[in-house]
Parts: C-alpha cells; structure tokens; sequence
C-alpha cells in the first residue's frame, strides 16, 4: 500500500463559513440553575435554524451524559468541565458552526478561561439574570429543595458560590420578561454579529 503526503492546507473556517452562509460564534449563557438558559438556547436554537443558520446547542445534562460523564460536581471537576466544553466549542467554531452553551460556569474565572480558549473575539457570554427566589420557584427537578436539605452538597446558589459577570455582552433579565421577550432581544444582539457579508 503506497501512502502519498501532501502539503495541501487543510479547509479553513473562512471557507467553511462561507459555505454555511454565516459567521460562527460561542453563544455562552451564564446564570443560575432555573435562571431560564436551556429554555432560551432552545427557542434560539430554533429560530436560527428556521433562519436558515447552522447551529449547535450544548447544555449541562448533553455533555454530562457524554463526554463529561466521568466529572464530579468538585471545584476541580467543575474547572475539567468547563474547559472540555470550551474545547469541544473551539472545534464547532473552527467547523463553522453557531454554538449555543448553557452552562452555569459560576466563576468569573472560570467563564475568562473559556473566552481565552474560545477566543474574545468570537466568545458571546449572555449573563440570564434571575434572583435565587424566581429560580426557586422554577425548579421543576426540585433540585435546590434536595439541595435546602443537604440531600445535594456543591450545589450553585446554596452551598456554592455563583458570580456576576464582570462584563458580560448581553444581560437578560428573564424574570422582568416573558421568554417570547427574552428571545427577541437576543436574537437583535446577536444577528447582526453572525451574519456573513455578502449574504
């Protein structure tokens, strides 16, 4: 068997961009548990899509069953988690693709490793703002109740701490808005950023 070599470039993500008709990006929606990310990444997941766009979502429960099966809910593990989703994002992007993540990624830290793998200048971190009180209220797993009765150890806003982002590009605050609301003002910050020039 004769193996021939090249010194051909791989396809580069403009190309692939170009072919997809748009501009990729890390979509990150920060806040706490019940805050409203997974709900808002579907609806936005969808409208983009019906928009035509390419779009990949990745939430807590997706990777933890996957990839990230083998993590605790320890500082350590939490860091691990981060920084393989932020890996797997890099990869997306560099494929072209539009990538929703919803993750809590409480720490200003941990949020600013991210951006630096993914890269600031495509890295779009949402902060869905919603007090401990309405996220109660939502919590349809009763998780923060199992969490109350110390049934759930490490668990963000009750035995574990959650940070406001610094600086985020979007705030949304979901319980001043219905999540039709919460959609439409996402979506005018972030089509104008992934639109392709000349498309």
């Amino acid at each position: 068997m004769n193996l021939v070599y090249t010194h051909e470039l791989p396809v580069g993500r403009a190309e692939k961009e170009k072919r997809l008709k748009q501009k990729a990006c890390v979509i990150w929606m920060t806040g706490l548990s019940g805050s409203g990310k997974t709900t808002l990444g579907l609806g936005l997941e969808k409208e983009l899509f019906r928009l035509g766009y390419f779009v990949q979502l990745l939430d807590g429960d997706l990777v933890r069953r996957g990839i990230n099966s083998n993590l605790s809910f320890s500082e350590a593990d939490r860091v691990e988690n981060i920084r393989r989703i932020a890996e797997v994002s890099r990869l997306f992007l560099e494929s072209g693709i539009i990538t929703i993540n919803c993750f809590i990624s409480p720490t200003n830290e941990i949020r600013s490793m991210a951006r630096q793998i993914i890269g600031p200048e495509d890295f779009i971190e949402v902060y869905m703002n919603a007090p401990l009180s309405i996220c109660e209220e939502r919590d349809s797993k009763g998780l923060y109740a199992k969490a109350r009765k110390g049934e759930i150890h490490q668990f963000t806003g009750i035995d574990s701490p959650f940070e406001i982002p610094d600086n985020p590009e979007l705030e949304l605050k979901t319980f001043e808005m219905p999540i039709q609301g919460t959609l439409n003002k996402a979506l005018a910050f972030i089509l104008p950023k992934i639109k392709l020039n000349n498309y």
